[in-house]
């Protein structure tokens, strides 16, 4: 069984690339790092996650209304795409390890995250943290798009980077 293929579009006239009609930018792992890392050590790590948590939560609802959309896709099987998708695009390997979508609750693992590179492997705290708030939008706009009002929290239980895990768990519970 082959793993399923991204269609990539590249506009002729503007060379912009698009996946499932959303415009995407493809960059090198190190220069995300680079700008991320550089950013954290100026302002600190919960600044920065506090930075990055409105525009991930904002960013992940989006998603998933338009590849909803897209694809005809409906309920938590909007958030499994999701997972498969952000895996497949290099972020590391979200694996579901259950989800309950009615109670607004999840327990997600994450294997070989981009954000644990070879500088921050073993750097004793966790360095996954914006991930977080993708799984709160995320999930939120399933309920959303069932009609239901929920205000998610998602928190990074341990990281891989602490040193005493080979792979980072989250957990997203109601506010």
């Amino acid at each position: 069984m082959g793993k399923p293929q991204i269609d990539i579009h590249v506009d002729d006239a503007t060379g912009r690339w698009s996946v499932d009609a959303l415009p995407m930018i493809l960059v090198p792992q190190h220069f995300y790092l680079n700008n991320h890392y550089a950013i954290e050590a100026a302002v600190g790590p919960e600044k920065m996650e506090a930075i990055l948590r409105p525009a991930g939560h904002r960013s992940a609802y989006f998603w998933c209304e338009k590849e909803a959309a897209h694809h005809g896709m409906s309920g938590i099987e909007v958030f499994h795409h999701y997972m498969r998708r952000i895996t497949q695009r290099g972020w590391g390997q979200f694996d579901v390890l259950d989800v309950n979508p009615e109670a607004g609750t999840a327990r997600v693992r994450l294997r070989n995250s981009a954000m644990v590179d070879e500088a921050h492997r073993n750097s004793g705290r966790k360095v996954c943290y914006m991930f977080a708030s993708w799984l709160e939008g995320s999930l939120e706009y399933v309920a959303a798009s069932a009609g239901r009002k929920q205000v998610l929290k998602a928190r990074e239980v341990y990281c891989q980077a602490e040193g005493t895990h080979d792979h980072c768990l989250f957990e997203v519970n109601p506010v």
